[in-house]
């Protein structure tokens, strides 16, 4: 594995293309259960980050993680915003002296803090029926170099049996059940998107 910016933007805007697809999908989604906007929102913060990008062409991959933090921060509402800054602030910091990721272990390493930031910012813990419930295995298949696009699949869909414990569709209680968390869908984009880039 030999990832350089150019690659880490290339999954980017993979992953900035899936989510504009996407956006009534993942709305749709988070109708039932949240504000009906997660694919607005997220459309809106992975627009922000092509623009800025366009404008300041970040060097290397910590601009870069940062480049979506920022844009996140400022254009995303609602709790998605804060949890996906918070995930690519981490992993800005985390790739402060990093040129190339050259192993899956390391790129686990650098999603793992990631998954730190969610878990901080958020105060969620597995099974709560959030993103993390996607972005844990992942991190931890990624961290042995076992990742593929079923695991990916599976992590997303194990969140629709879940009782949601956080956020807006908490207040659902058992009624919650039976809705794929939006969160996790968008998360399993940026790492299907990941994926086409790594392999």
């Amino acid at each position: 594995m030999n990832l350089t910016v150019t690659e880490v933007q290339a999954w980017l805007a993979k992953f900035s293309t899936a989510i504009v697809e996407n956006k009534d999908y993942l709305s749709d989604l988070d109708t039932p259960i949240g504000d009906g906007d997660h694919g607005n929102n997220m459309a809106r913060g992975v627009i922000a980050y092509e623009e800025s990008v366009a404008k300041t062409t970040p060097k290397d991959i910590s601009a870069t993680f940062q480049a979506l933090s920022m844009a996140m921060l400022s254009k995303v509402g609602g709790a998605s915003g804060p949890l996906y800054g918070s995930a690519f602030m981490k992993m800005t910091k985390a790739t402060k002296s990093v040129e190339t990721i050259t192993s899956y272990e390391q790129l686990g390493d650098i999603l793992a803090e990631g998954l730190e930031g969610i878990k901080t910012r958020g105060k969620v813990e597995l099974q709560d029926k959030t993103m993390i419930d996607v972005w844990d295995p992942v991190v931890k298949a990624m961290q042995v170099g076992e990742l593929d696009y079923d695991m990916v699949e599976t992590a997303k869909e194990s969140t629709k049996d879940m009782v949601a414990r956080k956020g807006r569709a908490s207040y659902l209680g058992e009624r919650s059940v039976g809705h794929i968390d939006p969160g996790a869908t968008s998360s399993a984009l940026l790492f299907k998107m990941l994926l086409e880039v790594v392999h």
